[in-house]
């Protein structure tokens, strides 16, 4: 799959190179060991490095030695990928079409790739997503800080959805809100859905998110009045863009990047997972300059010491 635009920098992975990778579940396994162990073996529950390895069961590869009745595990224990009944050449295959996909990657299309059903590659694609969560410092600046609307065009809803919009206005009227930032520094994104765009809500997410020395930058909404930050704003309302050092173009061609894969890959992202989908987009192009070798690495390492289990997704 090649690289971006701009990005040829970069060392890809052909898909030639990636089944040389990953011929069988033994390479795939010891992979995803050398990311998630870097150190050895360890429990996942007690941390220790004392374990037997290669033991010999169908599923479980280890067995801790020191944990009360010297339970087994595998390199799953304690991932995204725990209790997940799917090899882990096609979870290694996985993380290399999401790291490379920069517009996404469908659950049908992971369904056709992988040879799965559609209902696991869409739990499954949610579980990467998960692996894409992380503690990140705040932002040094400076930084870009603008809010996006995600949902469908009014033209294509369904008359009874129409109806139920009629009177309610037009532009962002039934898409849920989403707010980002980008760091000029490091180009790095974050981004968060939102309940609203009030002035609480956006300057709590500047507040939570950048250095209070960070200088700010935003377009003319009145919701960052009163921000107690370094801060100047381009009006776009009369058509200003760029005043000086001034302007949001920075976060806006993330937002298009994300709406390309609302539009293209996914075609809906629904109001309950978006937050998830809106992370996967900010990582992925927060590690886009590395190469891909070490993309897959980052998100194979993500995905330790988070879990999604299928009850919490679906649960309303």
């Amino acid at each position: 799959m090649s690289n971006a635009p701009g990005k040829n920098h970069r060392e890809g992975i052909s898909l030639v190179e990636l089944f040389d990778m990953f011929p069988d579940n033994d390479t795939a396994r010891k992979w995803f060991e050398d990311q998630i162990w870097p150190d050895g073996p360890r429990c996942p529950d007690c941390g220790t490095h004392n374990v037997q390895c290669n033991i010999s069961h169908p599923r479980m590869t280890h067995r801790c030695r020191e944990c009360e009745g010297n339970p087994m595990f595998s390199v799953k224990k304690g991932t995204v990928m725990e209790d997940s009944r799917i090899p882990l050449r096609k979870w290694a295959i996985a993380v290399y079409l999401v790291s490379t996909g920069i517009k996404g990657v469908s659950s049908m299309k992971l369904h056709r790739d992988l040879k799965i059903t559609q209902k696991s590659a869409w739990y499954m694609l949610h579980r990467i997503r998960k692996s894409f969560e992380t503690d990140t410092p705040v932002f040094g600046g400076p930084v870009e800080v603008d809010e996006t609307f995600i949902g469908g065009k009014r033209k294509n809803m369904s008359n009874s959805r129409r109806k139920e919009l009629k009177d309610t206005g037009r532009g962002a009227v039934g898409k849920t809100a989403v707010v980002g930032m980008k760091d000029r520094e490091t180009n790095e994104v974050r981004a968060s859905v939102v309940d609203n765009t009030n002035a609480d809500t956006l300057q709590d997410f500047v507040k939570s998110n950048a250095d209070e020395k960070a200088m700010i930058y935003t377009d003319g909404a009145t919701a960052y009045d009163g921000l107690p930050f370094d801060h100047e704003s381009v009006n776009h309302s009369v058509s200003e863009y760029v005043k000086g050092m001034a302007h949001t173009n920075g976060i806006e061609s993330f937002w298009a990047l994300l709406k390309r894969g609302y539009h293209g890959t996914y075609h809906q992202m629904s109001k309950k997972h978006l937050n998830r989908y809106v992370t996967e987009f900010a990582g992925r192009h927060n590690v886009r300059d590395c190469d891909t070798a070490d993309q897959m690495s980052m998100l194979a390492k993500g995905m330790e010491g988070k879990k999604l289990p299928y009850k919490e997704l679906i649960k309303q």
